[in-house]
């Protein structure tokens, strides 16, 4: 009975899963608008300061990914990556700020084994998941939000693929960047 419940629940988030890209507003709300002001949020962070508000970053690009959970593959991947190409984050004038349900302590715990030299910001609620449109119930969706230094959302990335994302998102603010200038 109790392995019955669990497979619906996993065929049916996978059904949702799959509409994901298309109907987010389904799933974890409604999107923020492109070209409008980024929903403000305050969040705990593992890197020892109380709180990480995205107002803290204004004059810098911030890229604000959701992720399902620390230690998944998926997750762990995608997070590698950004911390590969942290430095050219960097020189681009770009925050990095990962965010998921998970606690505090999973976060430090995640960063302390895979490297990670970025904040991870603990929505437990799913609060700024859901302003985000990036909430499944328990867990935030792979969405990412690039945000301008003037705090003006510039890019959503739906359905992403964690092996390739950074490579996408910095091309991405390189074109961004370019048009700026």
């Amino acid at each position: 009975m109790l392995r019955r419940s669990i497979l619906k629940i996993v065929l049916i988030f996978c059904l949702l899963w799959s509409f994901a890209p298309s109907y987010s507003w389904a799933l974890g709300g409604k999107q923020p608008v492109v070209g409008e002001k980024a929903p403000e949020f305050s969040l705990p962070t593992n890197s020892g300061e109380v709180q990480i508000s995205l107002s803290d970053y204004k004059g810098k690009w911030v890229l604000l990914y959701f992720y399902p959970k620390d230690f998944t593959s998926g997750c762990t991947l995608e997070a590698k990556r950004f911390q590969q190409d942290l430095s050219k984050y960097q020189q681009r004038n770009t925050q990095i700020l990962g965010v998921s349900a998970d606690d505090l302590d999973s976060h430090s715990k995640f960063c302390d084994s895979e490297g990670l030299k970025f904040p991870l910001l603990a929505d437990q609620g799913g609060n700024v998941s859901k302003k985000y449109g990036s909430w499944l119930g328990l867990f935030s969706l792979r969405h990412s939000y690039l945000i301008d230094p003037n705090g003006i959302l510039r890019e959503i990335f739906l359905a992403v693929q964690p092996a390739v994302h950074s490579k996408e998102v910095l091309s991405r603010l390189d074109e961004m960047q370019a048009q700026s200038s």
